[in-house]
This record gives structure tokens, sequence and C-alpha cells, in this order.
């Protein structure tokens, strides 16, 4: 683990790699290693917040990757053997990082879908919740 936790933040922290790759290998390698009797998928899933976060991605919070990946189980399972098959040998993070990234995209849609979504309800004077203006700073930012 020390050696998986002092990869990634050297790897964070010199940027050649993009964090996502980066991001994405830590996790299907924490997985991997599995240092926890139980609760690995759930602590994967917070550190994964907790570095896109540390990342720049600060929208993270707002939308659920648990969903994401409770709606494409079959999916996450089957992308995280493919490249766990291959970590003693040369490794494959191909399956991993696709399902990953493709993971990350569909939650920023389901977010941006959520916001636009507030905005309207905003705009036809219905009684929901404003995004605070911080907030909508963080993501025109983010699209920039």
């Amino acid at each position: 683990m020390q050696e998986l936790v002092e990869w990634t933040n050297n790897n964070l922290s010199d940027k050649f790699y993009h964090p996502l790759i980066v991001i994405g290998v830590f996790v299907v390698n924490f997985l991997a290693i599995h240092p926890f009797q139980d609760g690995n998928g759930r602590l994967s899933r917070a550190l994964t917040n907790l570095l896109l976060i540390k990342s720049g991605y600060l929208y993270v919070p707002y939308s659920s990757m648990e969903s994401i990946i409770e709606d494409n189980k079959e999916g996450y399972y089957r992308a995280l053997r493919q490249t766990q098959t291959t970590l003693n040998k040369e490794p494959d993070y191909e399956p991993w990082l696709m399902f990953f990234l493709k993971s990350l995209q569909k939650q920023k849609i389901r977010l941006e879908y959520k916001i636009e979504h507030i905005n309207i309800a905003a705009q036809t004077n219905l009684d929901l919740p404003k995004i605070s203006a911080k907030i909508m700073e963080i993501f025109e930012t983010k699209d920039k």
C-alpha cells in the first residue's frame, strides 16, 4: 500500500500523467491489493472522490459515482477483472481506465442535467432552492 500511495502522490505532483489516469490506476491497484476484509469498494470510491477534489475536480461531491457504478455493476466488475488479471505481468489498464473515464463522464452529465433542471424550475417559479453563485462559478471555470 505504501508503494502505491507514494507512486500516486509522486505522479499527481509531477503532472507527467493526467490526474484522471493516475487516479484510475490508483483505484484498480487499491482494489487488487484489497487491504481490508470488507468495504474496499466503498473506500475506493471515497478515495477516488478525495483524489479528484485534490486534483481540482470540485464537482464530484454533488453527483454520485456510487449510482453510476450501481447502474453498471456488470461492466464495473468486468473492467476491473480484465485489468487486474494483467497486473502481475505487463499491466493492461485500458479496460479499467475506459470504464472509469466513461463513468466520470456519466457523473458529470448527470450533474449537468440536475443543474439544468434546477435552473429551469427556478425560472418557472417552483419553490426549489437555487444553486449558489459559488457552485455555478465552479462549474463555469471547469468547462473552460
